[in-house]
């Protein structure tokens, strides 16, 4: 028994006893000899259609003949489920890839909402969509004019994309198909309900989409114009907002797709690189090779060829940040070029509701230009004179609307032009404002925006201004109930000057007691009932509050 174990505590002693030394490894060599070469994948690998893309391009002619010609003598080898065919299990994404998707773009959102130059104070678009699109709706028939998937608009692509030969015929191509569409190869779908009008919408997305990965570029073009084309369109007025919503979303598709285009493309040689490499986040136009500024250009010339001024304007609009990939110095001119072209939309709906698409792009692409704001506030107080005109009374009287829910249409765009102009801005700004609201409207609807806009700071400063602003607004478009209410919640927040408290207190109090809808009366009261307590003591309010009861 203690043989065995003697054996194996003498092999331990000497083991013990032996000098181990480490071995020498150059662990930098080691990684160059075995690692493998990486490659910036810009989209996943494994999505339905890009490895059929892939190798249908490297295809040489004799490979495509001959797989043509083995097609032809067994019908049978494209439902082979190892060959090249259609994976039926590719066709719909698993619920990680989704999720994974998903997670992807609310990072990609993240980041962008902390290098544009915006804070929390900043609400987004994307907060207010869901508000809008709840309560913009109608129960009228709408209306809508496509050709994307007419079997004649298939038809046309198809056999062109099979004739074209040599560069020449390709651009001569294009400009046909263009031309095509603008002479009328459009229909007009009729009596659609809400519903059914969402979901053509959602197919006018989904065909912009399939259409680019399809490489079919004019296509997609026309698509997005006829999308513009369609917020020209006032027929259903009180669904305008949400129409709005909805078309903006395919706009914004479209320039996402052209400017991760030319990023495909626009390749450079880092100072001591061999291979070249795409650009970085942040990069500057020196960095952009030729050919990508050639393709970016010839983007802004198609545009520019577009001859109506609604679809021009949505359009160019959308591909705005496009201009990264020219000159850093464009944005502040492009941004009040557009926004002077808006002067020339009749309809002051859909010129306001341009300006508000204007101030969304200029937010994303440069936020700190701010001229074009300044443009498309000023012009709104301009064309708030055509309320009044014949032509919007026509339309309003054609269409039963009143004119309180005709003004209240305003309020999304408006809201977020002021928006864009209050943050991260001066007192001036602040005072021009309500100059130009002196001036061109004394609505309401605008001082409730303002208010809303602004630092409470800013507000409280002027609370007397404020008041007597809203003594002298129009009643029609907006109560003034809920006018004094938005004034006591910014004096709430921020203390107005001492010698103007109790003078703003008791003329708003007048005004409040007047008030005969309970409904109107606790909605004001509850907000102005903290500022003589806070600022009076017990005493004062106890009389406050008999005035209440």
């Amino acid at each position: 028994m203690n043989g065995p174990q003697e054996d194996v505590t003498s092999q331990l002693n000497k083991m013990a006893a032996y000098e181990w030394t480490p071995r020498r490894r150059d662990y930098e060599m080691e990684r160059k000899k075995y690692g493998l070469s990486l490659q910036q994948c810009t989209s996943h690998p494994l999505a339905p259609g890009k490895q059929m893309a892939a190798d249908e391009k490297k295809a040489t002619p004799a490979k495509a003949a001959s797989k043509s010609i083995s097609a032809a003598s067994d019908p049978l080898a494209s439902f082979d489920p190892l060959s090249g065919g259609v994976d039926p299990l590719g066709s719909v994404l698993d619920p990680l890839s989704l999720a994974a998707a998903s997670s992807n773009d609310l990072d990609k959102d993240l980041e962008v909402s902390r290098n544009d130059g915006m804070d929390d104070s900043f609400e987004p678009w994307s907060a207010k969509k869901a508000n809008i699109l709840s309560k913009y709706t109608t129960s009228e028939k709408l209306s809508i004019t496509t050709s994307f998937l007419s079997a004649e608009d298939k038809e046309k692509v198809i056999v062109r994309s099979q004739t074209t030969t040599t560069v020449s015929d390709k651009v001569k191509n294009r400009l046909e198909q263009l031309d095509d569409f603008e002479e009328g190869s459009v229909k007009e779908m009729l009596d659609l309900s809400q519903q059914e009008y969402v979901r053509r919408i959602d197919e006018l997305n989904q065909a912009l989409e399939t259409a680019w990965e399809n490489d079919q570029r004019v296509k997609s073009l026309k698509i997005a114009i006829q999308c513009a084309k369609v917020l020209a369109d006032v027929s259903v007025i009180q669904f305008y907002p949400s129409k709005f919503v909805l078309i903006t979303d395919i706009l914004d598709t479209f320039g996402r797709l052209v400017y991760q285009r030319i990023r495909q493309k626009a390749t450079y040689h880092p100072p001591g690189a061999l291979k070249p490499v795409t650009l970085p986040v942040t990069f500057t136009p020196d960095m952009v090779p030729d050919t990508a500024k050639e393709t970016c250009r010839n983007w802004f010339f198609k545009i520019a060829s577009i001859r109506e001024l609604i679809p021009r304007f949505y359009v160019e609009a959308a591909i705005m940040k496009c201009y990264n990939y020219l000159t850093q110095g464009e944005y502040q001119a492009a941004l009040s070029r557009l926004a002077l072209m808006t002067r020339g939309m009749g309809n002051p709906l859909v010129a306001t509701y341009a300006r508000c698409y204007l101030c969304r792009v200029g937010v994303l692409v440069a936020p700190e230009v701010k001229n074009h704001l300044d443009y498309c506030f000023t012009d709104f107080g301009t064309t708030y004179k055509q309320f009044d005109e014949e032509s919007v009374q026509n339309t309003l009287a054609l269409q039963h609307v009143e004119t309180v829910k005709y003004l209240n249409l305003y309020g999304p765009a408006l809201d977020w032009i002021l928006q864009c102009m209050a943050h991260r801005t001066t007192e001036r700004v602040l005072d021009g404002v309500l100059d130009r609201c002196e001036l061109n409207c004394k609505s309401g609807l605008v001082l409730n925006a303002v208010m809303s806009s602004f630092r409470p700071e800013f507000v409280s400063a002027r609370a007397v201004q404020f008041c007597e602003l809203i003594k002298e607004c129009e009643e029609a478009g907006f109560p003034k109930f809920e006018l004094y209410k938005t004034l006591g919640m910014n004096v709430v927040l921020s203390d107005p000057p001492m010698d103007c408290r109790l003078a703003l207190l008791n003329d708003v109090w007048k005004i409040v007691m007047k008030l005969k809808n309970p409904a109107e009366y606790i909605l004001c009261a509850e907000v102005w009932v903290e500022f003589p307590v806070k600022h009076f003591g017990v005493r004062p309010f106890m009389n406050f509050g008999m005035l209440m009861v």
